[in-house]
C-alpha cells in the first residue's frame, strides 16, 4: 500500500509551535501546566510540545507518560510515571499523535480521575474525527477526514522518516 507525506518535519513544527502558543494562551493565568503523553508517540509529542511551551511561556511546566495497553484497555492498568498527588490542582494536557474513535483518550484519563485537578485540556497531532467515545481534542495541529479503511501513522522517533504518513 502506497503511503502519502501528509505532514513533513518543518509542517510538524510549525504545528507543534502553534499548539505551544495556543496553550500558552489559554492557560496564561496558571501557575503550572502538566504534559500527560500517552506512552509510545503521543509521549514524543508531549516532550516535543512541552520543549516548545517553554520556549514562549514563563509557566513552569511538568512532564509526565501514562501507559496503557491501547488494544486491550479494560484489562489492563493505566499508569503514570509520577506520584499523581503531585498533579493535584494542576492544569493537565493529555497528549496522544493521533485521535482517532476517543478509546485511548477516554481510558488514559482513569489515574487522573482519582484527584482533583483544575483543568484537563487534549491536545493531538492528527485529528480523524471517527468519535465513538464522547472525546474532542483542545489542541489540533491537523484535522481531516479519512475513511476507517485508511491509516494514520506519525513518526517523531526517526529524524530520516519524521513526518505523518496516510496509508
Amino acid at each position: 500500500m502506497t503511503k502519502k507525506k501528509l505532514l513533513d518535519k518543518t509542517q510538524i513544527s510549525q504545528k507543534i509551535r502553534r499548539m505551544a502558543f495556543q496553550i500558552y494562551e489559554n492557560n496564561f493565568e496558571e501557575s503550572a501546566i502538566v504534559f500527560a503523553g500517552i506512552a509510545g508517540t503521543g509521549y514524543t509529542l508531549a516532550q516535543m510540545i512541552q520543549a516548545e511551551f517553554g520556549q514562549i511561556s514563563p509557566i513552569p511546566s511538568v512532564l509526565c507518560k501514562v501507559s496503557l495497553d491501547k488494544f486491550h484497555p479494560v484489562q489492563s492498568e493505566v499508569t503514570i510515571d509520577v506520584d499523581i498527588h503531585s498533579l493535584a490542582d494542576k492544569t493537565i494536557v493529555l497528549v496522544d499523535d493521533v485521535l482517532n474513535t476517543g478509546r485511548t483518550f477516554a481510558y488514559s484519563l482513569k489515574p487522573f480521575l482519582k484527584i482533583r485537578i483544575h483543568k484537563l485540556q487534549t491536545a493531538v497531532l492528527v485529528d480523524r474525527g471517527h468519535k465513538n467515545f464522547p472525546i474532542s481534542a483542545d489542541y489540533v495541529g491537523y484535522a481531516l477526514s479519512t475513511t476507517l479503511q485508511e491509516m494514520i501513522t506519525v513518526v517523531l522517533a526517526d529524524e530520516s522518516t519524521l513526518g505523518v504518513y496516510l496509508s
